[in-house]
């Protein structure tokens, strides 16, 4: 019922920009927090960068400065602004949602592949 789909994934050259985009559709309530969440491979997966139902961002420590994550309610959806990216971020990422529905279940999408790469 509830689906989140990623896009804007690709491949980019280290120092380049990407923006991700995750949609959001399906649930009757409101999103208590949205995330990203990335796996690079032989790895585990690991939150990059987390916004809340009231703005509160949070990010890894290895995108601090280069990433920011933001939403729009209007249209459920959440983005992520990666600058400056380096090979390390070379990853699957995932959009990840949590709702204000009582349950604390995590909801996922089906990730996007960001290759940075020369």
């Amino acid at each position: 019922q509830v689906r989140l789909v990623e896009s804007g994934g690709g491949l980019v050259q280290p120092g380049g920009s990407l923006r991700l985009s995750c949609s959001t559709s399906g649930s009757s309530f409101s999103i208590a927090t949205m995330d990203w969440y990335r796996q690079a491979p032989g790895k585990e997966r690991e939150l990059v960068a987390g916004i809340t139902s009231v703005g509160t961002t949070n990010y890894a420590d290895s995108v601090k400065g280069r990433f920011t994550i933001s939403r729009d309610s209007a249209k459920n959806m959440a983005y992520l602004q990666m600058n400056s990216l380096e090979p390390e971020d070379t990853a699957v990422y995932y959009c990840s949602a949590i709702f204000f529905d009582g349950t604390g279940r995590r909801s996922w999408g089906q990730g996007t592949q960001v290759t940075v790469s020369s």
